[in-house]
């Protein structure tokens, strides 16, 4: 059952959904995992009932964060910003649907943090590090 979530994860990767910033987003959120160098930037357009209708996004770094920003943004259309502010990192691991270890968690949970500060309007999130 892995290589058949490793299979998926490869295939976020080399084809990336949803890739490319949208031109004049409602959120907008960028961030970077300074330990490994990861980097990701969302944007997102919403309806007036506050509905995720359009994702967009780039970075650079490893597969896992690459493949769970990619996962992530096909995930979150339809879902309102408080249904992506309820949000955990089980979310985003059972997405992934293979173990990581604690380095590979970090690299898996910034499309998380970058989505949830933009849902939250912030530019950052106090505690993020238990995202």
């Amino acid at each position: 059952m892995d290589d058949l979530y490793r299979d998926n994860i490869l295939d976020h990767f080399t084809n990336p959904r949803n890739r490319g910033l949208l031109e004049n987003p409602d959120i907008e959120f960028a961030d970077d995992n300074p330990l490994c160098g990861d980097h990701l930037h969302f944007t997102m357009k919403v309806d007036e009932n506050d509905r995720v209708v359009e994702v967009g996004w780039e970075g650079q770094g490893c597969a896992i964060s690459q493949a769970s920003a990619s996962m992530m943004s096909e995930h979150i259309i339809g879902k309102t910003l408080d249904e992506i502010r309820g949000m955990t990192k089980r979310d985003v691991l059972d997405l992934l649907g293979i173990e990581l270890g604690a380095v590979r968690i970090k690299c898996a949970l910034l499309s998380l943090k970058v989505i949830k500060a933009g849902a939250y309007g912030l530019d950052g999130l106090p505690g993020d590090e238990e995202i």
